[in-house]
């Protein structure tokens, strides 16, 4: 199976410090992914490997073949995707603006029948649990729905190295076990729903909203 991991920060400077804290964040979720569920594949979306346009048009509000093709291969990326991981900071009791605009990029139909894991974290102690709880509701709505268990990481900088490794005098283990908890569950998730879609399109079972908004009223 293939998994996307997108990375919630565009924020490269100091403070707070270390700058692009995240990014340890997400390579060590790469890590742990990589190195314990070795028959998928896990590729780290960065947003700021994306030039997105400073007046907000989405991939999917593009004439066919117009959008700009960073835009096209990540919407291909994502729809070939069987499950996603969500690294966010946490900006005034929620989810990073940088995600939040990444992903409004793309239609929602992209990201659905697939699970996603929430990780956040935070220079301080609460690990940004406050951003997750405003990130189920936005999840669910693209429809890629987060497993239950959680990874919050509070004081990021004094548990990561630069490269996403545990820092020496850290119990790497107990790291890996607490990680192993959520993506485990991804992992189930993901192949419940990647086996049952051979068998059932979720597209017909439930029907697609494409003639008009109106499709959501209740009669």
């Amino acid at each position: 199976m293939k998994f996307l991991i997108f990375l919630g920060t565009v924020r490269d400077s100091t403070p707070p410090r270390p700058a692009r804290l995240g990014l340890r964040v997400a390579k060590s979720c790469l890590s742990c992914l990589q190195q314990n569920y070795s028959d998928h594949q896990f590729e780290l979306i960065d947003p700021l490997d994306y030039e997105l346009d400073p007046i907000f048009k989405p991939q999917f509000a593009y004439a066919k073949g117009k959008a700009p093709q960073q835009l096209n291969i990540l919407a291909d990326k994502i729809a070939a995707a069987d499950g996603y991981v969500m690294v966010s900071p946490e900006y005034n009791h929620s989810m990073s603006p940088a995600l939040a605009n990444l992903l409004n990029h793309f239609a929602s139909s992209s990201f659905a029948y697939k699970p996603s894991a929430i990780v956040t974290y935070s220079a301080g102690q609460w690990g940004g649990m406050r951003a997750a709880v405003g990130m189920r509701t936005f999840l669910a709505e693209l429809g890629c729905l987060s497993v239950s268990a959680m990874i919050h990481l509070p004081k990021a900088q004094e548990v990561f190295n630069e490269d996403g490794s545990i820092q020496e005098g850290e119990d790497e283990s107990a790291w890996l076990n607490y990680y192993g908890r959520t993506f485990n569950q991804l992992m189930w998730w993901a192949s419940a729903t990647h086996q049952y879609k051979e068998h059932v399109n979720p597209n017909e079972l439930v029907g697609d909203f494409k003639t008009s908004p109106t499709q959501r009223n209740a009669p």
